[in-house]
Protein backbone atom coordinates (compact mmCIF):
# COMPACT_ATOMS: atom_id res chain seq x y z
CA UNK A 1 0.00 0.00 0.00
CA UNK A 2 1.49 3.31 -1.09
CA UNK A 3 1.90 6.37 1.08
CA UNK A 4 -0.39 9.38 0.63
CA UNK A 5 0.01 13.03 1.50
CA UNK A 6 -2.92 14.67 3.28
CA UNK A 7 -4.14 18.24 3.10
CA UNK A 8 -2.06 18.86 6.25
CA UNK A 9 0.91 19.17 3.86
CA UNK A 10 2.70 22.50 4.32
CA UNK A 11 4.50 22.17 0.97
CA UNK A 12 7.93 22.51 2.55
CA UNK A 13 9.63 20.05 0.17
CA UNK A 14 11.40 18.07 2.89
CA UNK A 15 10.01 14.78 1.58
CA UNK A 16 11.00 15.18 -2.07
CA UNK A 17 14.75 14.41 -1.83
CA UNK A 18 14.03 11.48 0.52
CA UNK A 19 12.10 9.52 -2.14
CA UNK A 20 14.47 7.03 -3.83
CA UNK A 21 12.12 6.56 -6.80
CA UNK A 22 11.04 10.20 -7.35
CA UNK A 23 7.36 9.41 -6.72
CA UNK A 24 6.57 12.76 -5.07
CA UNK A 25 5.24 15.66 -7.12
CA UNK A 26 4.98 19.26 -5.98
CA UNK A 27 1.53 20.78 -5.77
CA UNK A 28 -1.03 21.84 -3.27
CA UNK A 29 -0.75 19.47 -1.49
CA UNK A 30 2.17 17.45 -2.78
CA UNK A 31 1.20 14.03 -4.17
CA UNK A 32 2.74 10.57 -4.27
CA UNK A 33 2.35 8.39 -7.36
CA UNK A 34 0.98 5.14 -5.93
CA UNK A 35 2.27 3.10 -8.88
CA UNK A 36 5.83 4.34 -8.35
CA UNK A 37 5.91 4.37 -4.53
CA UNK A 38 7.91 1.45 -3.10
CA UNK A 39 6.43 1.83 0.40
CA UNK A 40 9.81 2.65 1.98
CA UNK A 41 8.44 5.29 4.37
CA UNK A 42 11.37 7.69 4.01
CA UNK A 43 9.03 10.55 3.20
CA UNK A 44 6.79 9.99 6.22
CA UNK A 45 9.75 9.81 8.57
CA UNK A 46 10.92 13.34 7.68
CA UNK A 47 7.59 15.15 7.30
CA UNK A 48 7.43 17.97 9.88
CA UNK A 49 3.64 18.23 9.54
CA UNK A 50 2.95 14.49 9.90
CA UNK A 51 1.01 14.78 6.65
CA UNK A 52 2.21 11.51 5.11
CA UNK A 53 0.76 8.11 5.98
CA UNK A 54 0.01 4.79 4.37
CA UNK A 55 -3.06 5.18 2.24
Amino acid sequence: MAYKISTDCIECGTCVPECPVNAISEGSPYTIDAKTCTDCGNCASVCPADAIAKG
